[in-house]
């Protein structure tokens, strides 16, 4: 099964910036689309940012202009930069993954909408 492992998450100022990271492991023969999805309290999980395997983005609204997502296929890994942090921005943040194609020997195993475990993302004011 594919893990997709969330780090750079912490507790930054308004203003501020950090960088989260996703790295997906188990096997991977190719990864489709990926995408950030954060909840916030009492909020329903939203998409943030997602980019195609040719490195194509598109960003929500609110962040557009101070979110930058970036991937390095040959690592299976994606990147968010966050800059120009505000206290709406506090939210656990997930990786997320629409399908992703397992090589096992000759066989290709496809597993879809895979989910990291979070990352806690505090901006205080």
């Amino acid at each position: 099964q594919v893990q997709l492992v969330e780090s750079g998450g912490g507790l930054v100022q308004a203003g501020g910036s950090l960088r989260l990271s996703c790295a997906a492991s188990g096997s991977i023969f190719s990864i489709n689309t990926m995408g950030w999805y954060r909840q916030g309290p009492g909020k329903q999980r939203e998409l943030v940012a997602a980019i195609t395997s040719s490195g194509s983005t598109n960003y929500a609204d609110s962040v557009k202009g101070r979110f930058t997502f970036s991937r390095d296929n040959a690592k299976n890994t994606v990147y968010l930069q966050m800059n120009s942090l505000k206290p709406e921005d506090t939210a656990v943040y997930y990786c997320n993954t629409d399908w992703v194609v397992r090589s096992i020997g000759p066989t290709r195993i496809y597993e879809y909408d895979g989910w990291g475990q979070g990352t806690q993302v505090t901006v205080s004011s």
